[in-house]
């Protein structure tokens, strides 16, 4: 489903009012926004290709020039550090836009100080819009550390199903007996390309886990503390995971290139016979087609089929010779 058209550069924006629902925000309320009442929390969801967003985010959100760099930049490796009270941190999703690679994952930026919460994607990303829709239901988190560690939670969970994913279609493949070796190769490159490419963020993203467990702000409860602490060791067992599905990639590789190499010896090995028996074949005939003077049998109507004979003589004795060596 498309998204609706956005509000300057909102996508959505809500209001937590710390009962696990949310009233909905236009930009301009969100933007000069601040808090009446104990236990509300503002989630603005930015689309940070917007023009002059780097100004808004300065001058409302104070940040220095180089966080906000950050918040809006397209190439960004996972990441977590603190500023004060605030939490900066690079996260990856896994792509489930139609006609996209698994592996292609997409970077959310969060900056929270733990009354107001502000997610930037550059492209459609699925996590922020499911528990938008648990807020909307009246089942989604309740207070800044709680919005955080959802969306942290999500997005490895998600990770998940491109690892199962490769790990079924590996199993198939090591039974499948009817499809071309040049095929099957050819997929099982393109799996082993997956595992490098999602273990390039999801190793930073465990580290940025790692990060915050070392210094988290005030407003990350110690339930969720242990939760982001799940969420790395999480992490931690989908690269065990993908160590294991590359692994499995490249036996299944070897596997498949010795079948091919056995099979093309195989055939070699037919030709090497054939060969091998039909050489002194072509040497006799060869050698009875000279046209010089005194080749037997030239005045003789019989010594054509003599010749013959004696041809499949040779071809029978030339078999029995290759059975007992154990050639045939």
């Amino acid at each position: 489903m498309p998204e609706p058209a956005p509000d300057g550069p909102l996508l959505f924006g809500c209001i937590l009012n710390g009962e696990g629902s949310c009233q909905d925000v236009d930009w301009q309320t969100a933007r000069d926004w601040s808090p009446t009442r104990p236990g509300e929390t503002l989630w603005l969801h930015l689309d940070r290709m917007y023009e002059d967003l780097d100004d808004w985010l300065i001058d409302y959100l104070d940040l220095c020039e180089g966080t906000a760099e950050l918040l809006l930049s397209n190439e960004t490796r996972p990441r977590a550090f603190r500023e004060e009270e605030s939490l900066i941190t690079v996260l990856r999703g896994i792509n489930f836009n139609p006609g996209a690679e698994p592996e292609d994952m997409i970077a959310m930026q969060v900056w929270c100080d733990g009354n107001r919460l502000i997610t930037l994607r550059r492209r459609r990303l699925q996590t922020p819009r499911d528990i938008y829709k648990e807020l909307q239901a009246g089942r989604g988190p309740c207070t800044a550390g709680d919005l955080f560690t959802a969306l942290a939670e999500q997005l490895v969970a998600k990770m998940n199903y491109s690892i199962v994913d490769m790990n079924d279609r590996i199993d198939e493949m090591e039974e499948d007996e009817d499809t071309e070796i040049d095929e099957l190769l050819s997929e099982i490159a393109s799996i082993r390309r997956n595992c490098l490419a999602l273990k390039r963020y999801m190793s930073p993203q465990h580290e940025a886990m790692l990060a915050i467990q070392k210094s988290p702000p005030h407003w990350l409860s110690e339930e969720n503390m242990t939760d982001i602490r799940e969420v790395g060791e999480r992490l931690r067992r989908y690269l065990d995971d993908l160590d294991v599905s590359k692994e499995s990639a490249i036996v299944l590789q070897d596997d498949l290139n010795n079948r091919a190499q056995a099979k093309m010896n195989q055939t070699m090995y037919m030709l090497s016979i054939v060969a091998a028996i039909f050489l002194p074949l072509g040497f006799l005939t060869g050698l009875l087609g000279i046209n010089v003077g005194g080749m037997p049998g030239v005045g003789s109507s019989n010594a054509f089929w003599i010749t013959c004979g004696a041809l499949g003589v040779l071809m029978g004795f030339q078999f029995l010779i290759f059975r007992k060596l154990k050639w045939l």
